[in-house]
């Protein structure tokens, strides 16, 4: 039976939320280590406990929780642009356009260069012009960009690999002027790809100096790491996964899942063949990281052939457990907090890097580097219980989020009341 529509919105919150929260599992790892410990696990264990608190966030988290962010997104524009309510097009651009500066603002002001924001409001360009296309379209047209981007990953991994042998090759021949221009090619490549994830000591000891010293020099140090993202690893990566999961995020709330319209039965189902496929395939990855010593090739994400099936099992997992536990009421006060997250989702988000830069940087205690990896666990969950605290808190007072005010107010060129 179909759920009333304030429930309906209500679960998308208490999605949004979780999900949100479930980020910081990842971010974390790029706020409070060097930056290469993110794609290149062992550049940040620093304590016996750390290969296994990774090899735990990898096994539950990683990719889902963006994954499952990015649905949402799709959601919220089929939300925001169809229906008897559904807004114009130059509404719609013009709320991309503010969420687009906020993003960079994320992403230079407040030095995290790991912004989904941009890539969501260019992401959200896009969205508009299939905003009417069926469910069934637009399910096939995610299952495409998955596939392609699985294929690139694969190809990715065997083309890294070859070159990782020849550089091997390279390293044992006597005299290198011998071997074919090839196997000195694929050396190079291997060098300068290396290169990029596994940073020197003497690397990483700068970066760190520089992050920690003052606001400045750790602005100075983020305004190319920042230019990278998004001159490179965003149109290259990112984009195409943000945009295939926000299809399919339309495609879900046009057939009433993210809703509650689908039946227990439904939910239930998706939620074991999710974590099955999940739990599989990730640890599966997880196995040969640890097999492989951590590896480059073992552990960087985009040349795992099976990362987007693992991450996009575990996210549907996910959503199937947490409609099932809204379903029979049993989140209990969680419920409560965790809507009003959701509801703040675009505050909440930047409150991570605000409390982040003021935790880790020069801008403030400058913690990055000074904490283990299982150490940042901690800060995960103070910042969990803070935004489980204030967000109702605040709502209670307040109708919108205050960056949610200021985005409101400037897509529609009037404020509203912010006070209840």
């Amino acid at each position: 039976m179909a759920q009333p529509t304030v429930d309906r919105i209500a679960s998308l919150d208490v999605l949004r939320g979780f999900a949100l929260l479930g980020i910081l599992l990842l971010n974390i790892i790029g706020f409070g280590l060097v930056s290469t410990a993110y794609s290149n696990p062992p550049a940040g264990f620093s304590h016996p406990a750390d290969p296994f608190v990774w090899g735990g966030v990898e096994l539950f988290a990683e990719g889902a929780m963006r994954c499952l962010f990015s649905i949402l997104f799709g959601a919220g524009v089929v939300l925001f642009t169809t229906g008897a309510a559904g807004k114009s097009a130059s509404l719609h651009y013009r709320r991309n356009f503010w969420l687009l500066l906020i993003g960079l603002f994320d992403a230079y002001v407040l030095l995290w260069n790991g912004d989904i924001l941009i890539n969501y409001a260019l992401c959200g360009a896009l969205l508009y012009l299939v905003r009417n296309a069926s469910p069934g379209r637009l399910l096939i047209t995610a299952g495409v960009l998955i596939g392609l981007m699985s294929l690139m990953y694969t190809g990715t991994g065997m083309g890294m690999g070859a070159a990782k042998q020849a550089a091997a090759q390279v390293a044992a021949a006597a005299d290198k002027s011998t071997l074919p221009a090839q196997v000195l090619e694929g050396a190079a490549t291997w060098e300068d790809f290396a290169g990029g994830f596994v940073g020197s000591p003497e690397q990483d000891a700068a970066e760190l100096a520089a992050r920690q010293h003052s606001y400045a020099s750790a602005f100075a140090w983020n305004v190319p790491k920042t230019n990278e993202m998004l001159t490179f690893v965003m149109p290259v990566v990112l984009f195409w996964d943000a945009l295939a999961m926000m299809l399919l995020g339309m495609a879900l709330y046009k057939y009433g899942v993210l809703q509650g319209e689908r039946s227990s039965a439904f939910y239930k189902r998706l939620m074991l063949i999710g974590f099955a496929c999940g739990l599989l395939v990730n640890g599966y990855e997880v196995y040969r990281a640890f097999a492989g010593d951590f590896a480059l090739l073992s552990v960087f994400a985009q040349a795992q052939p099976t990362y987007h099936i693992g991450r996009l099992g575990m996210a549907m997992g996910y959503l199937g457990l947490v409609m099932l536990l809204l379903r029979g009421d049993l989140l209990g006060r969680l419920y409560d907090g965790l809507a009003a997250v959701g509801r703040m989702a675009l505050t909440n988000y930047l409150l991570h890097s605000l409390l982040c830069l003021f935790i880790f940087t020069g801008a403030g205690f400058g913690l990055v580097g000074e904490l283990h990896r299982w150490q940042l666990y901690f800060v995960v969950v103070g910042i969990w219980l803070l935004q489980l605290w204030l967000s109702p808190w605040w709502l209670a007072r307040y109708r919108f989020g205050p960056v949610e005010w200021l985005w409101r107010g400037l897509t529609y060129g009037a404020w509203p009341a912010l006070k209840r």
